[in-house]
């Protein structure tokens, strides 16, 4: 019972009105036999809990596949899916004592509020791809999870607990990097809302490092070098520093092949030297962003910055210093982390 019960939960965190509109619609149609302990479940079989499930999830069938629809929508649903799931397994379990329902409200409340973050994260990001075909490839994907959830719960109850566990405890240890990225989602956004329009920055760059980063910046820089340039970005892909890592991305007049990048976390705060050697540097505008491309020339994995929508002469000038820079640095390693 705990396998059906935890395993509705989470299903119903990834969509909620699919979960319980099959599992009803099977029930209904006698497709699936009900032991005794789960006859509590034969409500979801009555006509009326059909067609309202049903119309839901022809709502959430279309909102679903639309970018930034599906996006609102899943903020809507931040607490109904998680309660929902939390009242189907109460359901399955029974009643069997005020203080055993609100352990089981936590726990399989929590397991669905769990799936829908990692859902909703997933299509945050997904969003800023220009194209509407990964929306509609996850949406049906997900959709032919739950019905293979369902299917999988029905036939070994056991298998399924297993599965869900390992599910569950794969999102979380992903979510510290799930979380890092939505925040960068939400930031970008943000900033590109909020700025005027037809707004550029100014090319100069600016060379004086805010206070929470010049104290790590004099205990890396032991040869007393000067910042020729220190801007504010995020470390969306590069190697030796967390994904999604914001920071201070920092080139000093004396060494001509090294950058900093300097991450301010109170106590964890700490520089990560990246040494220079033979790449590109190159402006990738994007909708949200506007990127900075480290590439290698001996193909190895580039290097990519984020900066907020409007830093492009930012991003412009940084290149083409960073390529002048390459021509008269010596040939190394290309942007290994000390």
């Amino acid at each position: 019972m705990l396998g059906v019960a935890l395993g509705l939960a989470s299903l119903a965190g990834l969509n909620l009105y699919l979960t319980v509109f099959a599992t009803g619609l099977a029930i209904h149609f006698q497709w699936i036999v009900l032991g005794p302990n789960y006859q509590s479940l034969a409500v979801l079989g009555d006509p009326a809990i059909l067609w309202l499930s049903g119309t839901l999830y022809v709502l959430e069938f279309f909102a679903d596949k639309i970018p930034w629809v599906d996006s609102a929508w899943d903020t809507v649903h931040t607490i109904i899916r998680p309660i929902g799931g939390a009242l189907l397994a109460i359901r399955v379990l029974g009643e069997p004592s005020p203080v055993f329902d609100v352990v089981i409200a936590l726990v399989a409340g929590g397991a669905s509020l769990v799936t829908h973050s990692a859902k909703a994260s997933t299509r945050l990001v997904t969003n800023t791809s220009p194209e509407p075909f990964s929306n509609i490839g996850l949406s049906l994907l997900e959709d032919a999870f739950v019905l293979g959830g369902l299917a999988l719960i029905h036939f070994n109850p056991v298998l399924a607990l297993g599965i869900f566990v390992l599910l569950l405890a794969i999102i979380l240890y992903f979510a510290p990097r799930i979380g890092r990225a939505v925040r960068v989602k939400l930031w970008l956004i943000w900033k590109k809302l909020n700025r005027p329009a037809e707004h550029e920055a100014a090319t100069d760059l600016p060379a004086r490092l805010p206070s929470r980063y010049a104290s790590i910046f004099a205990k890396e820089n032991l040869l007393g070098e000067t910042a020729a340039w220190a801007v504010p970005c995020i470390a969306k892909r590069v190697p030796g520093i967390p994904a999604n890592s914001s920071g201070l991305l920092v080139a000093t007049n004396e060494d001509a092949g090294r950058l900093l990048f300097i991450i301010s976390r109170g106590w964890r705060s700490r520089a990560r030297t990246l040494s220079l050697g033979s790449f590109e540097a190159r402006r990738e505008p994007k909708f949200l962003s506007e990127n900075l491309i480290l590439s290698p020339n001996d193909k190895r994995s580039a290097c990519h910055f984020l900066f907020e929508c409007g830093r492009g002469p930012w991003v412009e000038q940084i290149a083409r210093f960073l390529n002048s820079r390459a021509t008269v640095s010596a040939p190394s390693e290309p942007a290994p982390v000390a």
